[in-house]
């Protein structure tokens, strides 16, 4: 399991390093598997570029090599991707996520040809991330495939499509060692039964230990108690996002004393109804952290 990480602000709205210091912390200790730093959950696209090198270096410091780094570098601007993965110092970090170009609505030879290039610019492992809920564009299975088979360095695709029988097109046609990854918490059991590989995570950032191991235990074939851990959580998946991702998960961190309840414009914390369902829900769990 890996867990998206979110950023932390104080009430004026900087970033909070302390209460980073201290999530980063309870995700390793909690037994997560590796964390994923400046993608979506982040609010990546309203922090500066100074912040996102504060915000990538001191978390590289704090890991101190405990658990790997994946690092989001994506954008709909290919030459600007391809430029940062050419001149950017990426030690300390294991490999990179990147998103389908956003807004643009290219064509499936235009990802294609957007991730070539990005395959070509870089060493580092890359992990694929096909979002259409937020960029516009769906990246088909034919699309994937063809990435996964013509370049050595795309290892992996995190899938937040919701199409179940496009994600399953994709674990059924798949190089070896082309690696399917849940991008939806939701999904992740049944993704896992099909074949996929574990899940990059939201509610990981409150339930590391929890959603952990019923990754685990749903990959060791033990789906009747990785199922009652699923279940279990079944409301929250839907409380994370009724109003918006990170809106839930901080709401949730905010209840269990963790940080502020800050976003940044134009994202604004969950509907006070919102609040007091998953603060009720988090009563009923009674989880221990």
């Amino acid at each position: 399991m890996g867990v998206a990480l979110i950023t932390p602000f104080k009430e004026d709205e900087s970033v909070d390093f302390t209460a980073l210091g201290r999530l980063v912390d309870y995700q390793i200790k909690n037994g997560i598997d590796y964390l994923v730093v400046l993608g979506t959950t982040a609010e990546t696209a309203t922090l500066t570029e100074e912040e996102k090198k504060q915000v990538t270096a001191f978390i590289i410091n704090r890991v101190k090599g405990r658990v790997p780094i994946v690092l989001g570098v994506g954008g709909n601007c290919t030459r600007a991707v391809v430029e940062e993965l050419k001149t950017k110092d990426f030690t300390g970090v294991e490999a990179i996520l990147s998103v389908t170009p956003f807004y643009n609505k290219p064509s499936q030879e235009g990802i294609y040809q957007h991730y070539k290039a990005i395959a070509e610019a870089t060493e580092l492992p890359i992990v694929l991330y096909n979002v259409p809920g937020r960029t516009g564009i769906n990246m088909t299975s034919d699309t994937t495939l063809r990435l996964a088979r013509d370049f050595d360095n795309i290892v992996a695709v995190k899938e937040a499509s919701g199409n179940i029988a496009q994600m399953d097109e994709i674990i059924k046609n798949k190089p070896k060692d082309f690696m399917v990854i849940s991008g939806d918490d939701g999904i992740t059991f049944p993704l896992i039964t099909l074949g996929a590989v574990g899940v990059i995570s939201v509610i990981g950032n409150a339930f590391p230990k929890e959603f952990s191991r019923m990754v685990r235990l749903a990959l060791k074939g033990d789906y009747k108690n990785a199922l009652e851990i699923h279940h279990s959580f079944t409301e929250l998946f839907n409380l994370l996002f009724v109003d918006g991702n990170p809106a839930g998960v901080k709401c949730m961190l905010n209840a269990m004393g963790f940080i502020e309840n800050k976003l940044r414009l134009p994202l604004v914390p969950t509907r006070i109804t919102t609040y007091e369902k998953i603060r009720s829900v988090l009563t009923d769990l009674n989880v221990k952290y």
